[in-house]
């Protein structure tokens, strides 16, 4: 999904559109080159838009206030009150973003999270704050208190030095089997290479056989974005402020440049809204992007992801790797041509090298100017000639940009030359949000939700940002993927997975902060055999999805009818999921039972009255479809009913409700069926909440059923399902059930995840202990 900007902005644009006058607008349709498309909105670009800009933007103030963060630290001080120290931490964070350089009140923001760092045994990072604190002017009465604290969190780092001293000797070294993976390296794996077809553009295919699991790209994105607003809540005090309406979005805890998650973010000092997880990282963000950013702020957040993305791959790359851009543009395309097209059908493709930091990797992305409609192009259009406007009026910021001629130019040209070369940057804005339409991809992390302190934790996947990563733009889709793609931050050289720079000095750890950054792992799902091309999900997936929802959603946003295996040869599911012998059983299964005999229904066709019909032909029972869904409906009010009840610490009387939603779900639902996995997982849920593990662990084997069923037995899905599993079993006791699932769930997840994620260190923990 594109995010555009806000609503009042889309009105403003598309009431503009509708003004316009028919023969401007049928030139402005007309244009087929997006420099033309960009001056032609230049030219479009009033007085009015800028002043609307401004009036939207003032609800969206990024200045520093003194106010602001005397009442974050007041709400942290509560939290700190009731022992809740993580919610603490980030409403002090809140505050040092919000209080100007050198105040009081920085002082005191910084010193309040020192103590609540200090609670949350992040000793280093507590003395880290006491410096700052300190050299912010902290009150000369106050001083001993952050000495004392300072004191106990060195005698604490101490302690903990020698302990990993002991510690440290062979036989406590991580457990590596053979399919442990060695450092992350950047690239495309030696057994696929970019092709290109005229029917399929660039892709890649494998060159040699890929094993099931085996890494098949690693690559940071050019540029990413982080989305604001996204939800975290997480523990009870975290319940407490939702009641407040108090939440903590994703821009409060990850850092805005690489998206490490951080309790203590290193603010900007120009505005209130962007922080980093290390001075490193917000020196090198102030380079790349922010200082042009930075007084922006509220008009970038109004105007969408996408843009602030467009601009910043734009920024980074500088007027000087643009104009290079732009002059092998038709060099470019003959080289390809040349090089991709093959003479015979079993040449194997060409080797040519894609990195994640090269900008020319980024602008030969397709932009598919004349596939999107004339009134998005125009949004695009208006809102970069905006942008682009309020850029120029910011003042010096922007002089620093690198506007150097091109080799060979007239370096004596003057203002007036460059002015009338800054055009450049709102062109090649506008061409990157019509290529990210495309070519973006959402990052996601998986994210534990419910209550912090709960023994068994469920997850979902969560989008953090948008980013564009030129090599993984080049797969194409398929809606049955042939490839599993992690999503990851952390010290890249790091292959154990932990997190060592918890430890480190802040000066060390700036180094090492070098070396973060999110970065996507793409894995085969499934052997990949020579020739075979390399597929990827774009969102719509034949698990989750009806074949035409499916191919209408990639027919809107991606340009093209997906006629992948899926798609050409999957069927209808009845309860609107695909069904194929895959992932859902036979294919005509609908899930769905007679309550005449039990068997299995079937969609009817034939008759338009009914929808259903049983399978078995001696019992001809029939459903309507409205019947079905009536009864569907009923079921999942019961589910949500009994999920509010557990959400607020009552799981005894939603296992009244579960129980009845399950009854009448025995007489229509087959176990296959995804809303009895439902049923079973968050039954599972309320007995574990209550501490009956074996109870809870019969639920959750009732629900991977389903789970499997709908997603396939070697999906991350199940995986995920029988890693709560291993959990329940382990928590109740039971060693023999525990040790035999926890071999599947190690299958699965260095399938799709890597041998080195956490939940396999959980998982070999667990083996260790029952193992004795």
């Amino acid at each position: 999904m594109m995010d555009l900007p806000c609503v009042q902005w889309q009105d403003h644009v598309s009431q503009k559109w509708t003004a316009l006058d028919p023969d401007l607008k049928e030139h402005f349709t007309s244009l087929d080159e997006i420099d033309d498309v960009f001056k032609c909105a230049l030219t479009l670009t009033t007085q009015d838009d800028l002043d609307l800009v401004q009036s939207v933007s003032a609800g969206h103030s990024v200045q520093k206030d003194t106010q602001q963060a005397a009442k974050c630290r007041e709400r942290g001080n509560c939290s700190f009150k009731i022992k809740d120290y993580t919610a603490a931490a980030l409403h002090y964070s809140q505050g040092i973003c919000f209080a100007p350089l050198s105040s009081e009140q920085l002082s005191l923001c910084y010193a309040n999270r020192s103590a609540a760092l200090y609670h949350l045994q992040h000793y280093q990072e507590s003395c880290h704050d006491i410096d700052k604190a300190l050299k912010n002017g902290y009150p000369s009465h106050l001083v001993h208190k952050l000495e004392e604290r300072r004191a106990q969190c060195l005698k604490h780092l101490s302690a903990g030095q020698k302990e990993k001293e002991d510690h440290n000797n062979p036989a406590s070294n991580d457990h590596k089997g053979p399919d442990s993976e060695g450092p992350l390296t950047f690239g495309i794996s030696p057994q696929a290479a970019v092709d290109f077809i005229l029917e399929k553009g660039r892709h890649l295919v494998a060159t040699e056989r890929i094993a099931a699991g085996q890494v098949i790209l690693n690559e940071r994105p050019y540029s990413c974005v982080l989305i604001p607003g996204m939800v975290e809540v997480k523990g009870e005090g975290a319940r407490q402020d939702t009641e407040r309406g108090l939440l903590f979005g994703m821009e409060h805890r990850r850092c805005h440049r690489c998206l490490m998650e951080t309790l203590c973010p290193v603010p900007c000092e120009g505005c209130n809204y962007s922080r980093y997880c290390s001075a490193s990282c917000q020196r090198d963000a102030w380079e790349e992007h922010h200082r042009w950013e930075c007084p922006l702020g509220a008009d970038l957040r109004m105007m969408g992801v996408m843009s602030q993305l467009a601009l910043r791959v734009t920024l980074k790359a500088g007027l000087k790797n643009i104009h290079m851009a732009r002059g092998v543009r038709d060099e470019h395309t003959k080289l390809v041509q040349s090089c991709f097209i093959r003479e015979s059908s079993d040449s194997y493709p060409c080797h040519t090298s894609y990195y994640s930091d090269s900008y020319l990797s980024v602008f030969h992305l397709l932009h598919h100017l004349n596939c999107h409609s004339p009134g998005l192009r125009f949004l695009c259009a208006v809102t970069v000639a905006t942008l682009y406007l309020k850029l120029s009026q910011a003042g010096p910021p922007l002089a620093s940009w690198d506007l150097s001629r091109p080799p060979g130019g007239n370096e004596e040209g003057g203002i007036a030359d460059r002015s009338s070369e800054l055009w450049l940057l709102g062109s090649a804005v506008l061409r990157h949000i019509l290529q990210l339409r495309c070519n973006a991809q959402a990052v996601v992390m998986l994210q534990d939700t419910g209550a912090a302190n709960l023994p068994v934790q469920s997850s979902r996947e969560i989008r953090v940002a948008t980013a564009i990563f030129p090599t993984l733009s080049l797969l194409n889709h398929s809606c049955c993927p042939n490839t599993s793609l992690v999503f990851s931050t952390g010290v890249a050289a790091d292959p154990s997975g932990s997190d060592v720079s918890a430890h480190l000095s802040e000066s060390e750890a700036e180094d090492r902060s070098t070396a973060r950054g999110v970065c996507v792992t793409v894995r085969a799902a499934k052997e990949i055999p020579a020739g075979q091309e390399i597929l990827h999900c774009y969102g719509p997936h034949s698990s989750r999805t009806a074949t035409q929802e499916r191919q209408l959603l990639l027919q809107e946003q991606y340009y093209f009818l997906c006629q992948c295996e899926a798609c050409t040869l999957g069927e209808e599911g009845t309860d609107g999921r695909q069904e194929s012998s895959g992932a859902g059983g036979s294919p005509r299964d609908s899930g769905f039972l007679c309550g005449k005999c039990k068997g299995s229904l079937k969609k009817c066709g034939e008759d338009r009255g009914t929808a259903f019909i049983c399978s078995q032909p001696s019992c001809g029972h029939r459903m309507s479809s409205s019947e079905v869904s009536l009864r569907l409906q009923e079921i999942r009010v019961h589910l949500e009913k009994a999920v509010d009840l557990m959400e607020g610490e009552r799981p005894d009387e939603a296992l009244k409700l579960l129980r009845r939603a399950q009854c009448q779900s025995g007489l229509i639902l087959a176990e296959t069926h995804p809303l009895q996995g439902e049923l079973a997982d968050a039954t599972a849920r309320a007995y574990a909440t209550m501490g009956d593990w074996n109870s809870a662990a019969s639920h959750l084997e009732r629900s991977t059923v389903a789970i499997g069923s709908q997603y396939g037995e070697d999906s991350i899905e199940l995986g995920r399902q029988l890693f709560k599993l291993a959990q329940l079993h382990f928590n109740g006791g039971a060693r023999g059930p525990a040790l035999s699932v926890i071999p599947k769930v190690r299958r699965l997840l260095c399938l799709h995840c890597g041998p080195h994620c956490h939940e396999i260190q959980e998982l070999q923990c667990m083996e260790d202990c029952l193992r004795g």
